[in-house]
């Protein structure tokens, strides 16, 4: 995995340095001492993990996420306690507290890891139909088998995936997004907050359908198409 260190602290830096000279499967690209050197690296280069310091100054490693349209993994390191759930709100990999021993920051990018052959192998292997989904929640790679899903609520940037057994999967996602992900034989958009299984789909009406004793509304921009994968279904 390509990596890069970002830390206005020099000791932190080398630190970080050591710590991934010593992990076989991390490359370290670059160590960065400002969030805007950084910027120019994830431009330029192939990152897969990004270890970020928080407070900086002039750019925040939170700034530098929230900049970042297609972001790589990230594992926070800082000294502070208190971004904890906002860390968790931007999906990032783990949140590592200085000062941490090789063995957290081993178990940190152990989790990068897994994810990025995960991500890897199901790239590999597009020509074999896949019946899961992997998402990040609560700092976990969670898998949802599509068979499983009722529905799907878009709320902002969150997604929040309603399941068999009355389970909930909220994750950092846009509708968009997961509907890429999902078959498109299964699934339809019928509302600009709501994707469903049409398997799932108990009854219909003029302008909603019935889930699972849940009401959910299908909006104009997608009555259309929504009815003409009915009426080709029946």
């Amino acid at each position: 995995m390509n990596c890069i260190a970002v830390d206005d602290e020099p000791l932190a830096l080398d630190l970080i340095e050591d710590f991934i000279n010593k992990v076989s499967f991390l490359k370290l690209i670059k160590k960065c001492n400002k969030a805007s050197e950084a910027m120019e690296i994830l431009q330029k280069e192939n990152i897969d993990l990004v270890f970020l310091d928080i407070q900086m100054p002039n750019i925040t490693g939170i700034q530098l996420i929230k900049s970042l349209q297609n972001c790589p993994q990230v594992v926070f390191t800082t000294a502070y306690t208190d971004y904890a759930v906002e860390g968790f709100e931007l999906n990032v990999t783990d949140y590592i507290v200085k000062p941490f021993t090789f063995d957290r920051f081993l178990k940190a990018v152990n989790k990068a890891y897994s994810y990025y052959k995960l991500i890897n192998n199901n790239t590999a292997n597009t020509h074999t139909p896949l019946d899961y989904i992997f998402v990040k929640s609560d700092y976990q790679n969670v898998k949802i088998n599509f068979d499983d899903i009722l529905y799907i609520e878009g709320l902002s940037d969150y997604i929040k995936i309603y399941l068999k057994n009355n389970k909930r999967i909220l994750t950092l996602l846009s509708l968009r997004a997961i509907l890429e992900k999902l078959p498109e034989n299964n699934f339809t958009r019928i509302h600009r907050s709501y994707i469903v299984s049409i398997n799932k789909i108990n009854s219909i009406q003029k302008n909603s359908i019935i889930i699972s004793d849940t009401r959910i509304p299908v909006g104009n921009n997608y009555k259309e198409n929504f009815f003409k994968i009915i009426n080709t279904n029946t």
